[in-house]
């Protein structure tokens, strides 16, 4: 049987270098190549997905990235398989892929090998996930989970917020109608919660939490 792949991926160099591996599989034939994700959503949305089997993508690219294309593939196209091939491992990224339902994910410096078993194992029914990609993904929700567990109270968050912009201990007690004193006691509780050495690592970590953004 013959099976119907799209590509999509802004670097001709890795598109054409797919196109060689591919063509020691005659069994898997390109149907379609191209430049972003919202090429693909449009050739989709006009001939549909019924005849394709794997949509092999990059994550950045411009006007529709891996991301949103997946999850429009996913919630309109759900028999269309998804493979990311990328350059970025980052937690976050592998992890709002599986939310959305990705069949697989290999790093673009996957031996050509690894790439033909990941498009096989996801045609054949099964989710492909490199190694490396894995590790990301347990280390990305480890973290997760760590942060989660620290919780502030309403007060600490106050104080993180001020020290984060650059308010000096003075500057905090008087904004918070609070002694000197007290205000030194929160930052060093707040060092010690949060397991940074510093205040510029204070504000790393308030600008993770969002707490500038406001």
């Amino acid at each position: 049987m013959n099976y119907n792949l799209i590509i999509a991926d802004d670097h001709k160099m890795f598109i054409d270098g797919l196109l060689s591996i591919l063509k020691d599989a005659p069994d898997l034939k390109v149907v379609l190549t191209a430049k972003n994700g919202a090429q693909v959503a449009k050739y989709l949305e006009i001939n549909g997905a019924d005849n394709l089997h794997l949509l092999i993508t990059d994550l950045t690219m411009p006007e529709m990235d891996g991301i949103q294309l997946n999850k429009v593939v996913k919630e309109n196209y759900p028999s269309l398989k998804t493979l990311v091939v990328s350059m970025h491992i980052d937690g976050g990224m592998i992890d709002k892929l599986i939310r959305n339902n990705v069949d697989g994910y290999v790093p673009k410096n996957a031996e050509k090998e690894e790439l033909l078993n990941a498009i096989r194992s996801i045609i054949g029914g099964d989710k492909y996930f490199s190694a490396e990609i894995k590790r990301a993904y347990t280390d990305a929700m480890f973290e997760n989970k760590k942060q989660e567990e620290i919780s502030l109270t309403d007060r600490e968050v106050q104080v993180l917020r001020l020290i984060a912009e650059e308010n000096t201990t003075q500057e905090i007690a008087d904004k918070l109608f609070l002694s000197k004193h007290t205000i030194e006691s929160y930052r060093k509780n707040l060092i010690s919660k949060l397991q940074v050495k510093n205040l510029a690592g204070l504000t790393k970590h308030a600008i993770k939490m969002g707490l500038l953004d406001s």
